[in-house]
């Protein structure tokens, strides 16, 4: 419960974290929570999009430099990715005779099935999907994907995610309207980052299954 209640309403624990702990913990807080969430395969269910943009939010009212929180959450998301695709790498194709409630095969075989349909793009789609962001990097360094090529893809990947989110957040999340909402402000991202993987699973059903 208070994983959800920090979700739905990270924008007040963000501000309450940096109003006792100032702008340095803060910036080291976000680090974290991206490089988690993006690096360790079992960590999924953390804050991304939202995170991000109440983020932006919060650097609007001057605790942080947006450039400086972009650049820094940027390295954050890329060095996740990186660190998941090589610990995919190293585990190898043993990982799909797992069926944890950490890492659930079927995760795994949706992953697995969004690279069979759009190939290396991937990388940069699933930063907007949550589940499938913290899973694509350890699928491709599961399936030795060429490392150069994963990551020149995720870099350019990393900077669009946390930029958009992050000027999202920057030019609107204070919006008096914004700002009263800000839970329904989070469902709707979640909805339209979910929104794709939808999309994708009904097409799969419709046209049958890539995966044997």
């Amino acid at each position: 419960m208070e994983l959800i209640d920090f979700i739905l309403h990270v924008d007040v624990h963000l501000q309450t974290f940096a109003n006792e702990h100032g702008s340095t913990m803060i910036y080291g807080l976000l680090f974290l929570i991206v490089f988690v969430e993006t690096g360790v395969v079992v960590m999924p269910f953390l804050p991304g999009d939202s995170l991000l943009f109440a983020a932006g939010a919060l650097a609007a009212t001057g605790i942080m430099d947006p450039v400086t929180l972009t650049l820094l959450l940027w390295f954050a998301a890329v060095l996740g990715d990186n660190c998941n695709y090589w610990v995919g790498r190293t585990i190898g194709e043993r990982v799909y005779t797992w069926n944890s409630r950490w890492i659930r095969r079927k995760d795994l075989d949706r992953t697995q099935l969004f690279f069979a349909q759009h190939g290396g793009k991937t990388i940069v789609i699933a930063r907007f999907m949550p589940i499938v962001r913290t899973l694509a990097p350890f699928v491709a360094g599961v399936g030795h994907m060429n490392y150069r090529r994963f990551f020149a893809i995720d870099v350019f990947g990393g900077i669009l995610w946390v930029g958009t989110f992050v000027t999202l957040g920057n030019f609107f999340g204070n919006l008096p309207v914004v700002k009263e909402n800000f839970v329904f402000v989070i469902f709707g991202i979640i909805g339209l980052s979910v929104l794709p993987g939808i999309i994708g699973f009904i097409k799969a059903r419709r046209t049958g299954p890539i995966l044997p």
